[in-house]
């Protein structure tokens, strides 16, 4: 078993560096496929190019979304499905607030309130 994992160690190593050598020949042409004469004048023209303009930062990276957003900046709308609503009452009878529920169902606060309201589970104001 430790003799079959060897071999193939041996192979892999073997293989990176047949690919490292491949690798090697494709950057050494690089240069000339860019119309450069040598790869000196190819990383300065590189060089020069990432740089960007002087006195200036470099550009970031956007950052990575961490929930999708509409173009106002928002979460999109959740659809309130048959399932939301049986979740909302069962929450209200339980005696969760309307912030926990929303929290739960991932919904707004104004929907869990409409929703409540629609199920009857919201007195009357009193006068």
């Amino acid at each position: 078993m430790a003799q079959d994992t060897l071999k193939k160690i041996a192979e892999y190593k073997s293989r990176l560096a047949d690919l490292e050598r491949e690798l090697f020949v494709q950057l050494a042409k690089l240069p000339a496929q860019y119309g450069f004469a040598s790869a000196e004048e190819f990383i300065a023209a590189f060089r020069k190019a990432v740089a960007g303009k002087p006195g200036r930062k470099p550009a970031r990276a956007p950052k990575a979304a961490a929930a999708k957003k509409t173009k106002s900046g928002r979460k999109p709308r959740v659809k309130i499905t048959s399932e939301i609503v049986a979740q909302v009452k069962s929450l209200a009878e339980a005696g969760k607030t309307g912030t926990e529920i929303a929290q739960a169902t991932g919904i707004s606060l104004p929907s869990v309130q409409n929703l409540k309201k629609k199920l009857g589970l919201v007195g009357k104001k009193k006068a």
